[in-house]
């Protein structure tokens, strides 16, 4: 039996942006490097041939969005397509889509400012941020975890790491906000999005053009440094402002709304954090990224042929790995479909591994260590205050539309 008389070839189709684990679990199960004639990529889900390709990184290059001229998918708006080009433009020039060297160059200006010592040092603002967020919604009864938590937390700490003065913190997540439609699926998105883009561009321009001759702590320093030193254009300080600004917000705006979710669908899993939230902080986060990651998917190009089980991926050919089908590959984890905060060893891959290691990842689980201890310690129970979770219809970003709860005693 092949996979396409079982499986949709359709990755966009309701049930797959709904039920990933479904669709690309029974895909690793039958062909766990499947190529896909629809969107013509090859799809990548079993761990080990994951695990292999993340581990072979001159093999495939991660220049994706210059090398493939693919048009924007779902369809946008025909009045809308010049904006594509300025997207393509923004995107090829971050970090993420860099090979070696530059990427090697590129990220050596980066790499000191978000080592794990250093991020731990934000932990007491992320605690107390987390604090105040929580206290101000207890007394309302209910929330939209989404719009009231998921998404002002991060936009916090990234106004915070990037200096800007405090007044201008609602500008900067209108800014976040807009450039999450990057990862949407509405025919007029282009439009948003790339007035986001260029509202970030012309808000750091000023800044960087401070911090070239008054440097100081901060992240855009950090890229000032970085031209300075030859490294980066102008254009690429401000861009990779612009994805500090979505990478960050997007994923911790996932992991919180991924893992209440589990926790209000697993309540005995909820009762376990709330009986010890210091101690158990750790692993639930983990076992979030695991269960239900903010990040499905990324893609690659092959940089040369390539066999891999049983496969031939030709030079020139897309592939995207499904980290949200490797993390719960039975033959690594016991019970893969099962929420178990407890978990150990877990060895997810929410955060990739080897040169292309998530930058972020220690603040991200900063981020949701200070966000799970916190609600545990002040909410006794959450149910979900709606009969439907949608979800946006995305390839690479498991998130959802909005996520309203309630608290009950």
């Amino acid at each position: 039996m092949t996979p396409r008389a079982t499986l949709t070839d359709d990755l966009f189709a309701p049930e797959v942006i709904a039920d990933p684990y479904g669709y690309f679990g029974q895909l690793r199960e039958v062909e766990p490097v499947h190529w896909n004639a629809r969107f013509g990529l090859w799809l990548v889900t079993g761990y080990d041939e994951l695990v292999w390709i993340l581990r072979h990184h001159e093999l495939f290059s991660s220049a994706v969005i210059k090398e493939v001229a693919a048009p924007a998918y779902p369809p946008v708006d025909p009045a809308d397509l010049p904006l594509f080009d300025e997207i393509r433009d923004f995107r090829a020039n971050q970090l993420v889509e860099q090979d070696r060297p530059e990427h090697l160059h590129m990220r050596g200006v980066v790499h000191g400012y978000f080592t794990p010592k250093a991020m731990e040092r934000w932990r007491p603002f992320v605690r107390a941020a987390v604090a105040e967020l929580l206290d101000g919604v207890r007394p309302n009864g209910s929330m939209d975890v989404l719009t009231e938590l998921a998404a002002p937390l991060p936009v916090r700490i990234i106004a915070e790491m990037m200096g800007v003065p405090y007044r201008d913190r609602d500008h900067l997540r209108a800014l976040a906000d807009g450039i999450l439609y990057i990862n949407r699926g509405e025919s007029y998105r282009l439009r948003p999005l790339m007035e986001a883009v260029r509202g970030i561009v012309d808000y750091a321009a000023p800044l960087v053009e401070k911090r070239i001759g008054c440097p100081g702590a901060d992240f855009i320093s950090v890229l000032a440094e970085g031209e300075t030193r030859g490294i980066f254009s102008r254009h690429q300080v401000l861009v990779n402002t612009g994805l500090l600004l979505f990478a960050g917000h997007e994923t911790t705006m996932n992991l919180i709304c991924n893992g209440m979710l589990a926790f209000i669908r697993n309540p005995d899993q909820w009762e376990r954090l709330r009986a010890d939230p210091e101690g158990m902080a750790r692993r639930a986060t983990e076992e979030c990224l695991r269960y239900d990651p903010p990040v499905k998917s990324t893609q690659r190009i092959a940089a040369d042929d390539v066999a891999i089980a049983g496969k031939t991926i030709r030079r020139g050919e897309p592939l995207r790995w499904i980290m949200a089908a490797a993390n719960r590959d039975p033959a690594v984890f016991a019970d893969p479909d099962t929420f178990d905060i407890g978990r150990q060893p877990n060895p997810h891959i929410s955060f990739g591994s080897g040169i292309h290691y998530c930058l972020g990842a220690t603040l991200a689980r900063i981020e949701g260590q200070e966000i799970f201890r916190g609600l545990a310690e002040r909410f006794p129970r959450f149910e979900l205050a709606t009969d439907r979770i949608e979800y946006q219809p995305s390839l690479q970003f498991r998130s959802v539309k909005s996520l309203p709860v309630r608290w009950v005693a």
